[in-house]
């Protein structure tokens, strides 16, 4: 685990970080997951996968499932994002289905322990409530 002030170096800095604070769900080299509590008995999952650009930067994108994305107006979903200061929705393939997935894109350069741990719950709650939204109060994910 590094200080919570000093700038993230690699994927295993988060794996060590996110796993001293939750159990990890997924553990696979570039890819964790874990099971965020946002209350009143609902869990909503939190992925955290590496990702590189075409320079070779690293980037930490964490994303949560909203619910399916049948029937979802792309223009709702676009106006969301504009709105959104963290986290914006794309939509991405869970067991063949397309999925609302709520994402944030962090390049490590930037990325400390404490914000990682800000933007997994602020992500986690966020996602929890859309997915309320969209599937009329049932905990899915």
């Amino acid at each position: 685990m590094i200080d919570g002030d000093l700038a993230v170096q690699n994927f295993e800095q988060i794996r060590s970080h996110v796993g001293s604070r939750h159990t990890l769900r997924t553990n696979d080299p570039y890819l964790v997951s874990l099971d965020l509590d946002t209350g009143d008995g609902r869990r909503q999952g939190v992925y955290l996968a590496e990702m590189e650009d075409e320079s070779g930067a690293r980037f930490l994108r964490i994303s949560t499932p909203v619910g399916p994305y049948t029937g979802v107006a792309a223009e709702r979903c676009l106006r969301f994002n504009w709105e959104q200061r963290v986290g914006y929705l794309a939509v991405s393939d869970l067991e063949g289905s397309p999925y609302l997935q709520l994402c944030e894109n962090r390049p490590y350069a930037s990325l400390s322990c404490e914000e990682l741990d800000r933007v997994i719950g602020e992500l986690g709650q966020l996602g929890d409530g859309l997915e309320r939204i969209v599937s009329s109060g049932v905990d899915t994910f």
